[in-house]
């Protein structure tokens, strides 16, 4: 038997949708009952999605795991029914019924938080690996509506250097990934 003050991570099991309610009510209720020194950590993953709506860039959260809320806990007495018993948790990943619940190995915690953690310092914007010579169409700015080929592809500042027909002649334009699509 481990020692009873390691604490481990476990996955709940929610509602789909209701994952940051889940996580506050989780939150709530062991500051409620002063059991803070069992759950130390209530995680929803998350990465940064970013749209364009209306020519302006729209900075979304999205939960990366929907009806998953990963808590660093020390399992202890009560505290699984109590966190059963909250409103939108279905229960635990991988428990089995009358079960403990299973903790995750250290392996697949590291790999969730550095996935979470990866995400947090990736380049807003989607990664859209765009090829040169391939057609693409203007989707924002004054040149909105014309297709143009890739010249040019600037990973770093995410931007691509496209050839856009406009009156007949070629005319070189540097737009960023948020601006074009393929067509």
């Amino acid at each position: 038997m481990t020692d009873s003050s390691l604490k481990k991570w476990y996955v709940v099991r929610a509602v789909s949708g209701q994952e940051n309610k889940v996580k506050n009510y989780i939150e709530t209720e062991i500051n409620r009952l002063g059991m803070s020194d069992h759950i130390s950590q209530v995680l929803v993953p998350t990465e940064k999605v970013v749209q364009v709506r209306d020519g302006k860039k729209v900075t979304k959260d999205r939960v990366y795991f929907p009806g998953y809320v990963m808590i660093e806990a020390n399992l202890v007495g009560e505290i699984p029914h109590i966190i059963k018993s909250i409103t939108g948790v279905i229960g635990f990943l991988g428990e089995v019924k009358n079960g403990d619940p299973v903790p995750l190995r250290l392996a697949e915690v590291n790999r969730m938080l550095g996935k979470v953690d990866e995400l947090s310092v990736k380049a807003d914007g989607p990664n859209i690996p765009f090829n040169i010579g391939e057609t693409i169409k203007v989707i924002d700015g004054p040149f909105n509506g014309f297709n143009g080929t890739v010249e040019k592809i600037n990973e770093d500042k995410r931007k691509l250097e496209v050839m856009v027909k406009i009156f007949g002649r070629k005319t070189p334009l540097e737009l960023s990934f948020m601006q074009v699509e393929k067509v």
